[in-house]
């Protein structure tokens, strides 16, 4: 969705994995303070923008920038059903085969997404969007939103 409204609206477009990832295997979490201020160059850089995540911490940072939050709330299977069937995205692994080999880990991980009590469960999410100062719209996915 996120790719979409940038062609559609000619918006800078940021997939906050990008900045909040180090390189190292197993992957390990930038500090905060980095990807803080990635995130600051890239409004910097670009007036209008869209950035997609589930980082509570860093979209914390941009709400006072923003002035739209959409919260995707899809079914645990449906998130996971996406993420199956994802393709290689080669900003984040260096072959389709590593991302494939994330699989197992990233399944369990979104399983756990309502009963978790991190900066990226359900209960932090829905902290953050009520928070959210300026315009918000909560989108309850029911069913495959491709189709």
């Amino acid at each position: 969705m996120a790719k979409r409204m940038a062609v559609e609206h000619n918006l800078a477009h940021l997939d906050l994995d990008t900045l909040a990832w180090q390189a190292t295997e197993p992957p390990t979490r930038k500090p905060i303070s980095l990807s803080k201020k990635s995130l600051d160059a890239f409004m910097t850089k670009n007036p209008c923008w869209v950035i997609e995540g589930c980082y509570t911490d860093l979209l914390m940072w941009v709400a006072e920038h923003a002035n739209q939050a959409i919260f995707m709330n899809l079914p645990v299977a449906q998130c996971q059903k996406n993420a199956s069937n994802r393709p290689w995205e080669p900003h984040k692994y260096n072959s389709k085969a590593e991302q494939d080999a994330n699989l197992p880990m990233l399944l369990d991980w979104i399983a756990a997404y309502e009963q978790r009590s991190d900066g990226f469960s359900y209960q932090a999410h829905l902290k953050l969007y009520k928070q959210f100062p300026s315009s918000k719209h909560k989108q309850q996915i029911t069913e495959n939103p491709t189709q």
